[in-house]
């Protein structure tokens, strides 16, 4: 009973080692619940209107180049979290794309704000730290959309630039986190040869226990033969 209670344990213990091996895959992050995707969907949105509103709607290529730039920045975060989950190099290249983009975008605000002659709202400016709260405290379209008609020019152009450092902040951040992460535990490759040698462990473990319980039952199957056999004599000796 004692043997065949350890050989069940081994054989328990392997089916909860197998339930630890590490997912090969990474788990998918929701990009649209990460605070600067959400900024960089205003940033698209304000931007577009901005060029419709302050901008030549025809012969100025900036349209079209700050239009692209602030999709960009946002179709790519998009994208890189969505092949993190088989390539973290992957990952990060676009979001370094993103990053790019919105720093192109973040550019042609400020060539705009210099060009016009407006007033770049920077430490010391009268609305600057009113401008700095609103931007870090909301994150939804629909806490900035209700003044994209309203804004002027150089209010929409230095909430814009506003959001671009927040944005930049945010994944430099990020991108922190999943330099620590590759570090620690490396890419899609690394994670699959640490599966595939746990997963050799334990099959080898359960052989292992497979065997001792094979070794068991013939040793027990032994002893009955020889009780059989010894019962056997007696019966016929009477």
């Amino acid at each position: 009973m004692k043997e065949e209670f350890k050989a069940n344990k081994h054989q328990e213990d392997a089916v909860q080692a197998a339930a630890t091996i590490d997912a090969v895959l990474r788990v998918q992050s929701n990009w649209k619940e990460l605070w600067f995707y959400q900024k960089t969907v205003v940033l698209y949105q304000m931007t577009y209107v901005f060029c419709q509103r302050f901008l030549p709607k025809y012969g100025d290529r900036t349209v079209d180049q700050m239009v692209q730039a602030a999709r960009s920045g946002k179709q790519n975060i998009a994208e890189g979290l969505a092949d993190g989950v088989t390539s973290m190099e992957m990952e990060l290249k676009l979001l370094n794309v993103a990053r790019s983009s919105l720093k192109e975008l973040l550019e042609d605000y400020e060539d705009y704000i210099v060009s016009r002659r407006l007033s770049y709202w920077k430490v010391g400016h009268e609305r600057y730290d009113g401008l700095l709260r609103f931007c870090r405290n909301h994150n939804q379209l629909g806490d900035y959309e209700p003044y994209f008609y309203k804004w002027s020019d150089e209010e929409m152009a230095n909430t814009a630039v506003s959001l671009c450092h927040f944005v930049d902040k945010m994944m430099t951040t990020y991108q922190q986190k999943l330099d620590e992460d590759f570090r620690q535990n490396g890419g899609i490759r690394e994670r699959m040869t640490a599966a595939r040698l746990k997963t050799r462990a334990i099959q080898k473990s359960t052989i292992e226990v497979q065997q001792r319980e094979i070794e068991h039952l013939k040793a027990e199957l032994q002893r009955l033969k020889a009780e059989n056999e010894v019962l056997r004599r007696r019966l016929e000796a009477r």
